[in-house]
């Protein structure tokens, strides 16, 4: 078995967008004769008319087939090969779970059916949240949020009605430097005040020195303290404890952000260690899809003093007028903070999730957390001594390196070596992130790769970085493999083209 693995050429088609295909009168379908009324649309919608058409392509069947297909294969996916973008959990999705997704009566089941006709659907939302509440040791769970970014603004929506019943508006939320970028924005929409005065110590983690000069610099104005465990250097918060106890005697409370569970189920329960609230990614600890716009799924797990204000509608047992139990949705909850995704959530994303659970059990579990982080361990071992590891002591789910050294020696900087991962068949990773880190790249091989996958990339990266000592301009010339060579990234952000206009292709 090669020990190297190269991204090779290959056919690959040239794709418009579907608005350039087709022609006026073409279509896809076959259509009977109306059988019903025709409608005079101008005269029920009034002013509502459309002036023109609304522009959709027209297209047959061929087309719309090619058009697609041809997409498909210019992805990169987690089916391709492996995806070490760290802090992300880009882990195989087990086929069992879409089976399990596609049963007749979950895929089949309408938001607006009698609740009488949906009971081994609310039953496994109900074993879903007891199973996740139990793994991080909360004491309930709400399965509403749509994605983690949505769990987070919905925990933070109950913290702040937490406070305002007990007569309180505390409006500051600490928020250390090794976060996650999304954790500000969830304060902000909340109108809440991200306050980035916690700087992580010279050994990565949050400081109990500094947590105490912030409560102090904002007295009772802390709503929260928002903390990532395992933070994204990719290191145990060891003193979140202590962190907790000190928050919590100021009154504040203490956010957990759960994307990084990967590496603490069945090793360790963030609400044993004095954590609120926080939320978990089903689209990335529990192989549900991820990526893609979605849909994915960020259910929110919290202590029982905060459950009166979780969403709306939930999933409750109660009792027939027959002595019968049966599963209901409870609305009738005043201090609610409201619903926050149509009807109950991405309910398909849950039935992977349960799937993968009941498939694993917690033995399992526990072994992909002690996987994820053996693998993440590995690749620090065997890539240090070519690229600085930000903090050299064992990892958890990700390893963190720098560009510093190769940069200063050959001009070759981060986003050169991630690009060129492309030509050797690999997604690059998380780059320039955390930005405490100077020319960060953040891997995280999750549980799911081979040592022989890992050796793989080692090995290339080890390449690439020799390549960039004896010949530098290659590296910074790189993809050459793919359809489209590099492109100006600075341009694309600031001037982005994302709609296609019949002006625009003329």
């Amino acid at each position: 078995m090669s020990t190297l693995q190269h991204a090779s050429p290959g056919l690959q088609f040239e794709e418009p967008s579907i608005f350039e295909r087709g022609a006026p009168g073409r279509n896809a379908a076959s259509l009977s004769d109306l059988d019903v009324p025709a409608v005079d649309v101008a005269g029920k919608l009034g002013s509502l008319t459309r002036k023109r058409a609304a522009g959709l392509p027209e297209v047959a069947e061929p087309e719309v087939v090619r058009h697609f297909t041809r997409l498909s294969t210019w992805n990169f996916s987690i089916d391709t090969n492996f995806y070490p973008l760290g802090s992300c959990t880009m882990k195989h999705n087990p086929r069992v779970n879409e089976w399990a997704a596609r049963l007749p009566g979950f895929a089949s089941a309408h938001p607006y059916a009698p609740v009488r006709t949906i009971q081994g659907a609310l039953e496994l939302m109900a074993r879903l949240r007891a199973i996740l509440a139990e793994i991080c040791g909360m004491d309930d769970v709400s399965l509403q949020p749509a994605a983690g970014a949505q769990g987070e603004l919905t925990g933070l929506m109950m913290i702040r009605a937490y406070h305002a019943k007990q007569g309180r508006s505390p409006r500051k939320v600490l928020v250390p430097d090794t976060a996650h970028g999304t954790n500000p924005a969830s304060c902000a929409v909340n109108g809440l005040t991200a306050v980035p005065l916690l700087r992580s110590g010279s050994g990565g983690v949050v400081e109990i020195g500094d947590v105490a000069k912030a409560l102090e610099a904002h007295a009772g104005d802390v709503a929260a303290v928002m903390i990532t465990n395992p933070n994204t250097l990719g290191l145990f918060e060891r003193n979140l404890a202590d962190v907790a106890k000190l928050v919590h005697d100021k009154g504040g409370l203490v956010y957990g952000d759960g994307a990084n569970l990967n590496a603490l189920m069945g090793r360790a329960r963030p609400g044993d260690l004095g954590i609120d609230v926080m939320q978990f990614n089903l689209h990335k600890t529990f192989t549900t899809p991820h990526g893609g716009g979605g849909p994915g799924s960020g259910p929110v797990a919290f202590k029982s003093f905060l459950s009166p204000y979780q969403p709306t509608p939930v999933v409750v047992k109660r009792a027939g007028a027959h002595g019968e139990s049966f599963y209901d949705l409870d609305d009738e909850r005043p201090d609610t903070v409201g619903r926050v995704r149509s009807f109950v959530g991405n309910f398909g994303m849950m039935v992977r999730a349960y799937t993968y659970l009941r498939e694993m059990g917690p033995e399992g579990l526990k072994s992909a957390t002690d996987l994820a982080v053996l693998n993440a361990n590995y690749l620090a071992a065997i890539l240090k001594d070519v690229l600085p590891i930000a903090y050299d002591e064992t990892c958890m789910h990700e390893a963190i390196f720098s560009d510093k050294d190769i940069k200063k020696a050959t001009g070759v900087q981060t986003l050169d070596l991630a690009k060129r991962m492309i030509d050797y068949g690999f997604h690059p990773p998380t780059v320039y992130f955390p930005l405490v880190v100077p020319g960060a790249l953040m891997i995280e091989p999750t549980e799911t790769e081979s040592k022989q996958t890992l050796d793989w990339f080692a090995s290339a990266l080890r390449a690439i970085l020799e390549e960039a000592k004896s010949d530098p301009e290659s590296v910074k010339r790189a993809p050459v493999t793919t359809r489209i060579a590099r492109l100006d990234e600075a341009r694309a952000a600031r001037k982005p083209v994302l709609r296609w206009s019949p002006e625009r292709s003329e």
